[in-house]
């Protein structure tokens, strides 16, 4: 194999690259061929700053991304040495992949690749059946094989606790008026290749609900039908909060994502208590773990589904782009 990718690489792997998750579905991320590299760049462009003043979100995003990248370069049997960050004068370059020693993919590769088209969020209730010790285990393995921890929150009083925290969160966010005006610029009602369709935004959150849920409206709620009493809660977590620590995490999130998929799980997204960071501080210190919480989720055996739309991925590549 040649030691450069091609764009025909490039357009091939990024295709998979972009059903990674994102906030509001914003896709804030490019792609570009440069010496022979495929580089992952944040699309500030795309960033929420009412949601995400920080680039935290983007950063995530991105970090998911690039771990679907790597698996259809591996799948390909194309795999690629990553460096995140290469570039201390552009930040937006989140990673370079160059050309790795040529091997087969592994099964796990290959079952997570397979996972790829299938994965989205699904915001609806879950059912009442619990996810079984070997489906929780593989998910904390996922999060270990991409240097960071994940903590299950399992019993009445934990997600209680939990709950208390992401309540306060959601409701911090709620009396921002440009928060909610964000939000609703993102929701679709028609074919937008990018947002949350309405019709995916799950039903409507209620006060009795234990954990809060973003208004992207659409659904209609039965009456009395509230959300699963008690949810598996997993939060997601690292060493740290800088750039490459987010990034990392996005990566984990993705790996995690894809074998809950692989393991015929549903997921949605709860990152309201880490938007607000006195509420990320708390979640932190009730967990007693070493590192930063990056990302919430709900899991559990859901309703069928599909996928939120994607951009074409002309709209996502850089072909011209300056030489190291």
């Amino acid at each position: 194999m040649d030691a450069y990718y091609t764009l025909a690489q490039l357009r091939a792997a990024a295709a998979d690259a972009i059903r990674a998750p994102s906030l509001h579905n914003t896709q804030p991320w490019r792609f570009r061929l440069r010496d022979g590299g495929i580089e992952v760049l944040v699309d500030p462009s795309r960033r929420l700053p009412a949601t995400d003043p920080n680039g935290w979100g983007i950063r995530i995003a991105a970090g998911a991304a690039l771990f679907n990248l790597r698996l259809a370069l591996a799948a390909a049997e194309t795999p690629a040495a990553v460096r995140l960050r290469p570039y201390p004068a552009e930040p937006d370059v989140v990673a370079r992949l160059v050309p790795d020693r040529p091997r087969r993919c592994t099964p796990i590769e290959q079952a997570l690749y397979a996972a790829i088209p299938r994965r989205f969020s699904n915001r609806a209730p879950f059912q009442p059946d619990p996810v079984p010790a070997d489906a929780r285990w593989r998910l904390t393995e996922a999060a270990r094989a991409e240097e960071c921890w994940l903590e299950l929150l399992i019993g009445t009083s934990a997600v209680n606790a939990f709950a208390e925290i992401a309540r306060g969160a959601h409701h911090v966010l709620e009396r921002n008026p440009s928060y909610r005006a964000e939000r609703e610029r993102w929701v679709h009602h028609d074919e937008a290749p990018d947002g949350v369709p309405a019709t995916a935004g799950g039903p409507p959150f209620e006060p009795q609900d234990l954990l809060p849920a973003r208004a992207f409206g659409g659904r209609e709620r039965a009456p009395g039908r509230d959300f699963e009493p008690e949810p598996l809660v997993a939060v997601l977590g690292g060493p740290g909060n800088t750039a490459v620590d987010q990034v990392i995490a996005g990566q984990a999130l993705q790996r995690t994502l894809l074998t809950a998929t692989d393991a015929g799980l549903s997921v949605s997204m709860l990152s309201q208590p880490i938007e607000v960071p006195t509420a990320r501080e708390q979640l932190r210190l009730s967990l007693g773990r070493y590192g930063t919480p990056q990302m919430v989720m709900r899991v559990g055996y859901g309703q069928p589904g599909w996928p939120t739309p994607r951009r074409e991925i002309d709209e996502v590549l850089d072909l011209t782009v300056p030489q190291l």
